[in-house]
């Protein structure tokens, strides 16, 4: 059975994600987010299959170069736990180094853009772009400002 790792932030990200989770049935599946006090409930709806990484947004500009750094380890340590076949991703920041990571060590990266954005690029989309092995979006217009990306639909 292959290994699947389902990696985002939190909030909308991981909603968005979520959404995939009839995609668990199929596959020896993992999922990682960040831990705030709303997401400690997967620990219960999905025992074992749930880690988190530390909570920082790009707003706290002081923290976040320490935890995203510390991120960077602890993304290193969960995948070579875990070792997955693919990473699944709806973004953001919390992703990169994972996805990052798994390319390094052959893992195959498919990363979804978020359905917020209809005309223009994430930070998180335009870094994973170029090494996702496949790069979804969920609106037609998006297909302009990424070339080879697939149109999945909407998520929801």
């Amino acid at each position: 059975m292959k290994k699947v790792l389902f990696i985002s932030s939190t909030g909308g990200h991981l909603s968005e994600m979520m959404q995939l989770k009839k995609m668990f049935d199929y596959y020896d599946y993992h999922i990682i987010t960040e831990k705030t006090k709303s997401n400690l409930s997967l620990l219960d709806k999905y025992p074992n299959k749930v880690n988190f990484l530390v909570y920082g947004t790009k707003d706290h500009f002081l923290s976040y170069p320490f935890k995203l750094l510390y991120n960077c380890f602890k993304s290193l340590y969960f995948y070579l736990k875990i070792h997955p076949d693919y990473i699944i991703t709806t973004g953001a920041h919390t992703a990169g180094p994972m996805c990052l990571i798994g390319k390094i060590f052959g893992s195959r990266v498919i990363y979804i853009e978020s359905f917020a954005n209809i005309n223009t690029k994430t930070v998180t989309g335009k870094f994973l772009y170029p090494f996702s092995d496949l790069f979804i979006v969920q609106w037609s217009s998006m297909k302009k400002l990424y070339k080879k990306a697939i149109e999945g639909g909407w998520i929801y």
